[in-house]
């Protein structure tokens, strides 16, 4: 089965077995002592010897393993195994003295005894051999190789494990400023598309319902037209407070207008383009001027950024008609920082309190309602700015100016 367990469990078994084959080879093979020959011709040469002897020979020289010599054999000299035989021939009772010497390429060793004539004894003898000078250095290459190849199952194991997790964190921080989740791809393991599948069925069922929030929305707003018309007929046949109600209806129509633009500024997909930000603050300027609102432009750098012409024009001009009337003056300016491009408005109002601070990008809001009244317009304007301001990846921020005032900060991307 393709799931992360089965998987998981085919790699452990396997990772084990080749890092403790690995390492067994390189211990033995490479850095270890070499192996021995078999000892067929050590049992043989002590069968010759004992036959010789029962046949009355001489015995002056044997053979190239076993014999009476007159020299010892040949090889490197082993204490410990010349230690060991001779505590073996002292506890059965003959006080030999035992010297076991190592061939230089390997094989049976030979055991040797000094006879009374002054000739030697010598027999094979098969011994385990000592360890190596280097041992130490042997046994800590090999824990080495263990522990790198351990360690190396381990993360490879942990990285697998965790990938469903590392997709889920990933979606979470690619969420866009428009509230959706990316598109994931629905493969590798059970455990991993089954991640992907639910990130993606859950992105597209809360797109789902934020388009039928919005679609709610609009077809409020939109249905309001229709009453608030036929009372706009109504409302001309009436004598009295006649101009009271088609004010009343006028506000009541610019709060379904309203309404509507920020349905359409929140569900728009018009694709982003370049956009010169201090053009764009030169020509909403003279447009603010020409229907009689304060609005002067104090500083236009070259600044660049990418949105959505449209619904960034919108947003600026919200900000700038706000300015202007609620704070009796607009002074604009436009500057090229590092990687962003800022928008600076500035008016002469009475500012906001900092206790309202926090809620001036809800709809609908008002600093203070019964005394703005005769202010057109529905509280939306800073909603809609901060909503498309923050889908074109940017910050809308509101300070009190010390020396009275508010100030409107707009920082955008720049074009790369």
């Amino acid at each position: 089965m393709n799931t992360l367990r089965t998987k998981l469990t085919a790699l452990l078994v396997i990772a084990i077995l080749v890092v403790v084959a690995i390492s067994t080879v390189f211990f033995f093979y490479v850095l270890g002592p070499r192996p021995e020959r078999r000892g067929e011709e050590a049992i043989v040469a002590e069968i010759a010897l004992i036959l010789e002897l029962l046949r009355g020979g001489s015995g002056t020289e044997g053979s190239a393993l076993a014999g009476v010599r007159s020299n010892p054999p040949e090889g490197w000299f082993d204490p410990v195994a010349s230690r060991m035989l001779t505590r073996a021939m002292e506890a059965r009772g003959e006080a030999q003295t035992v010297t076991v010497y190592q061939p230089e390429q390997g094989g049976a060793g030979s055991a040797s005894v000094r006879l009374p004539d002054g000739r030697y004894l010598v027999l094979p003898v098969h011994m385990m051999p000592p360890p190596p000078n280097n041992f130490s250095l042997i046994l800590g290459g090999w824990l080495l190789l263990i522990t790198l190849g351990t360690t190396g199952v381990v993360i490879v194991a942990v990285y697998r494990m965790t990938q469903p997790l590392a997709i889920i964190e990933k979606a979470v921080a690619e969420i866009g400023p428009d509230g959706e989740l990316p598109k994931l791809e629905e493969t590798g393991t059970t455990e991993v598309r089954a991640a992907a599948v639910a990130i993606n069925r859950l992105s597209a069922r809360l797109k789902s319902s934020m388009e039928s929030r919005m679609r709610i929305v609009a077809a409020a707003a939109h249905d309001l037209r229709t009453p608030l018309t036929r009372m706009r007929l109504r409302a001309e046949f009436l004598e009295e407070e006649r101009e009271q109600w088609l004010a009343d209806l006028s506000e009541l129509d610019r709060i379904a207008d309203s309404a509507i633009r920020l349905v359409r500024e929140e569900v728009e997909g018009a694709g982003s383009e370049a956009i010169d930000l201090h053009t764009l603050a030169q020509d909403l300027t003279q447009e603010l001027q020409e229907t009689g609102l304060n609005a002067e432009l104090l500083r236009a750098d070259a600044v660049t950024v990418v949105g959505q012409p449209i619904a960034l024009k919108r947003a600026v001009r919200n900000l700038m008609v706000n300015a202007a009337t609620h704070g009796r003056a607009a002074r604009i300016g436009v500057y090229a920082e590092a990687g962003k491009g800022v928008l600076v408005i500035e008016d002469d109002g009475p500012g906001i309190p900092e206790a309202l601070m926090a809620r001036v990008f809800e709809p609908f809001f008002r600093v203070d309602p019964a005394r703005q009244a005769t202010i057109p317009g529905a509280g939306l304007g800073l909603a809609i700015a901060h909503e498309i301001v923050t889908r074109h990846a940017g910050v809308l921020s509101l300070a009190n100016r010390p020396g009275g005032g508010l100030l409107q900060r707009v920082e955008l991307p720049r074009a790369s």
